[in-house]
């Protein structure tokens, strides 16, 4: 165990155009992985390998790449900035080890970073902090630290002075022992989380405190997540960056693996190689994983077994094919055609893919440039969702329209783009609209009895549909003895259930609901005499597939549904002297101000607005505060509709409003029961 290479998997996050990517390339330069440091500007970062981010000079995708410092062996990965693409950083955050939050200098703290750090927080991620471009002129020192202590957290220690801002070569210094202020602040900071540190201070002041022991513990606080030290610097001249390096070995928790110990690993990435071969990469948190040893993956589905038939290990800035990933190393595996973004292979370990972000609150339509284009986009965007699962793909059974959920309209550019690019595949948009949902308001039972007109199957289904707490999802509960009838229905009849519920009465997914199965029954196994099983005399799982959306969409038709839509809790920064009109402008956007907090010629204005109306309060807002103003805004709820709004209270846009009772009917009708 003593020769197992440390290793740490690190992060690295901002606020678009903070400049990470930068980083990432002063990074490898530094750690000798690179002979030269590239440019987003001219495309030829060793992360942004996309053409698509080349052309954009954004990160769109996330990457990994390895070096090392010392005896640590670091693995990078480089995540989006843009808002639009926050599900990529998402799966990311279940690997990391730690992370390093980039600031900009000119820019200071913007709204994605609060989102950021807020989120690395509660999850406990060990994070630095690096205030990137002190080079560029308007760069600030002093300010930048007070308002991140103000708006992220007061947590945090500058580890050095930094000269030069502005200038083409600006400079860092680290503290040492000999910083008075620096250990003093050290101390104070510390001793919030140590009590017997903290008594050292007390008594002695910070005076009699050895720095080495200041030193061990800002480490150890660090590792836990508990304080977040601040370095200074410049990607672009590489100044405060070996500090940063060192930071990183010395501050986040880089740990030896279990490589004898059972296979456990998560899939936080999945792509399509050049031979449209599906690729994921994993970490692996104990064991060691080899080609073509079978071994067991579990997620949404119930656990299988499946055998890699490739192993490609990052080492680097390059990613060596080898014959096993071991712990702690994160692996490219092929051969797994049914994996999936969050499954775990082996046993399970780490927090798996978990929502941190609010879900995608747009949605738009997917339009073929021509009719005979539908089957090569649908395969497209199945594609498209296994790498990015949040895009809901789904098709309108009666208009036969595919539709994708969006975090906004510069994701919706490069969808086009990617479907066009690597696809083939030219289209366009219907209107982006909001993703509403729609609760129960009352109790709706429902009940199809095998036998009995107009029911063509042989299979009985009693459902009951009630309102369920919010935030509690759908509930599926049995009101029949669970030995009445094989699992195997039951299991037809639930699975059924929410997938039917994913479109209500008004055509949005329907949640906070609670669903029993109030009836069953089925025919038994049974045949001719002296035939052999006939299915045509016997229940299958089909029977129950086909009757239960029947069943169910009648008791939440008398039920009765409303529509909700997403709402936003959002921070205004403005001048004090702009509140009037900012409030006024609120007031037809459907906002509501909950608090108000001015601090001289500052205020903060805290609320509620719909989230349909947040694009339109951005733009607005520049023109009300002079350029001043600053948004902030997250999904926080769901509401009803009510009023006037940019959001009508009508049935989704893609809806028919035939009945889908009536409508599943009417095909099924046509359908021979033996072709079900």
């Amino acid at each position: 165990m003593q020769g197992t290479p440390r290793t740490l998997n690190l992060g690295i996050l901002a606020h678009v155009d903070a400049g990470k990517t930068s980083l990432t390339e002063r990074l490898l330069h530094a750690a000798g992985v690179i002979d030269e440091v590239g440019s987003v500007d001219d495309g030829s970062t060793q992360t942004d390998t996309l053409a698509l981010e080349r052309q954009r000079g954004i990160t769109i995708k996330s990457a990994v790449v390895s070096f090392p410092i010392d005896d640590v062996t670091v693995n990078l990965i480089d995540t989006p900035g843009h808002p639009d693409f926050i599900a990529e950083v998402e799966r990311v955050l279940s690997v990391l080890d730690g992370a390093v939050l980039v600031v900009s200098a000119v820019e200071g703290v913007q709204a994605q970073t609060r989102v950021l750090m807020r989120t690395l927080r509660h999850l406990g991620i060990p994070t630095l902090v690096f205030v990137n471009k002190i080079d560029r002129a308007g760069a600030r020192e002093a300010p930048v630290l007070r308002e991140i202590a103000e708006k992220l957290t007061p947590a945090v220690v500058a580890m050095g002075a930094a000269r030069g801002l502005g200038t083409r070569r600006p400079a860092v210094t680290p503290y040492g022992p000999l910083d008075a202020a620096f250990t003093a602040r050290l101390a104070e900071l510390l001793a919030e989380h140590d009590d017997a540190l903290l008594a050292a201070y007390v008594h002695d002041e910070g005076a009699a405190l050895p720095y080495a022991r200041l030193r061990g513990e800002l480490a150890a606080q660090s590792r836990r997540g508990l304080v977040h030290p601040v370095f200074f610097g410049s990607a672009i001249t590489g100044a405060g960056v070996a500090a940063l390096m060192s930071g990183i070995a010395e501050l986040l928790p880089a740990e030896r693996g279990e490589p004898d110990g059972p296979v456990a690993g998560t899939v936080f990435k999945v792509e399509r190689g050049p031979a449209g071969e599906k690729i994921a990469y994993a970490r692996m948190y104990a064991g060691t994983l080899r080609v073509r040893e079978p071994v067991r993956l579990s997620g949404g589905r119930d656990g299988r077994e499946a055998k890699v038939t490739g192993i490609g290990v990052f080492d680097r800035g390059g990613v060596g094919r080898r014959s096993s990933v071991a712990a702690g190393e994160i692996g490219k595996l092929w051969g797994l055609g049914e994996i999936r973004i969050g499954d775990h292979i082996g046993e399970k370990a780490g927090t798996g893919a978990r929502r941190h972000f609010a879900p995608p609150t747009l949605e738009t339509v997917v339009v073929p440039a021509t009719p005979a284009g539908k089957g090569a986009l649908h395969l497209a965007l199945t594609q498209l969702a296994e790498q990015d699962p949040l895009i809901n793909l789904r098709q309108d059974d009666i208009r036969q329209e595919i539709s994708v959920s969006l975090y906004g309209e510069v994701q919706k550019e490069v969808i086009q783009a990617t479907l066009a690019d690597d696809f083939g595949v030219a289209v366009s948009f219907r209107e982006t609209t909001t993703i509403c949902v729609e609760r129960p308001t009352g109790m709706g039972e429902a009940v199809e009895v095998k036998g009995q007109a107009p029911n063509p199957f042989l299979a009985t289904v009693g459902l009951r549909v009630e309102p369920g707490p919010a935030g509690g999802g759908v509930a599926f509960r049995l009101g029949v003895e669970l030995g009445s009838m094989p699992y195997a229905f039951f299991k037809a009849v639930e699975d059924t259930v929410r997938e039917t519920l994913r479109q209500g009465l008004r055509g949005w997914e329907v949640i906070d609901c609670v669903v029993t199965m109030t009836h069953s029954g089925y025919a038994p196994r049974q045949s001719h005499a002296h035939a052999r099983f006939d299915k045509s005399m016997s229940s299958t799982g089909a029977d129950f597939r086909g009757l239960t959306p029947l069943v169910l969409m009648e008791a939440l038709r008398r039920a009765g549904t409303r529509v909700h839509e997403p709402m936003h809790r959002f921070r205004l920064d403005i001048p004090a002297d702009t509140v009037g009109a900012v409030v006024a402008a609120l007031a037809p956007l459907r906002g509501v101000v909950r608090e108000s907090v001015t601090r001289g010629a500052a205020c903060a204005l805290e609320g509620d607005v719909p989230a349909a109306s947040v694009h339109e309060l951005g733009q607005r807002l520049p023109g009300l505060t002079r350029g001043e103003g600053l948004l902030e805004s997250a999904f926080d709820h769901y509401a009803p509709v009510t009023g006037p709004g940019p959001v009508p209270s009508r049935p989704r846009t893609d809806h028919d409003p035939l009945h889908r009772r009536e409508y599943l009917l009417k095909v099924l009708r046509r359908v021979p029961r033996q072709a079900v």
